[in-house]
């Protein structure tokens, strides 16, 4: 399959350290954005663009997420920049709601750490569709691939 990330690269330059939870989840969006993933370019300008699979860069590079891709072979194939503005909200209530949900699952019972749960869901689906909605005309990807690439933007815009 041609429509789809076969490698990805964080830039971590500029980043404070993660913690391990952090790092945790980071591993985890990656091997499971390997796994399986839906990440297409659309034709611009009557401009055909390079078949994938795609080599993906994540990056904050002045104040601003870079996605820059290349081809398996490492050609590159372009780069855009998103404003991380549109992302600041949702990245702060996920947050905030996975912090609720690591001291629940201390010390409550499981239904409410499965009510918490399911409203760290409902946010990080939130933010793969603003993901989805920034990406529009740059790259096509599906829900499950937003929300591992949102996965990864929260590591980076907290970072």
């Amino acid at each position: 399959m041609t429509n789809r990330i076969c490698a990805i690269d964080i830039d971590e330059k500029g980043l404070a350290r993660v913690t391990p939870t952090i790092e945790q989840e980071r591993n985890v969006a990656i091997f499971d954005l390997l796994e399986d993933n839906s990440f297409a370019l659309p034709t611009r300008d009557d401009r055909p663009t390079l078949p994938g699979p795609y080599r993906l860069g994540l990056a904050i590079r002045e104040g601003r997420l870079v996605f820059d891709i290349a081809t398996e072979a490492t050609e590159k194939v372009g780069e855009f920049h998103l404003s991380l503005g549109p992302f600041r909200q949702v990245v702060k209530d996920y947050f905030q709601i996975c912090e609720s949900y690591f001291e629940a699952v201390k010390r409550l019972p499981p239904s409410q750490i499965e009510a918490i749960d399911m409203a760290r869901r409902g946010i990080h689906n939130e933010g793969a569709r603003v993901l989805q909605e920034r990406l529009e005309g740059k790259a096509e990807v599906d829900i499950d691939t937003a929300r591992r690439l949102f996965t990864l933007i929260c590591v980076l815009h907290w970072g």
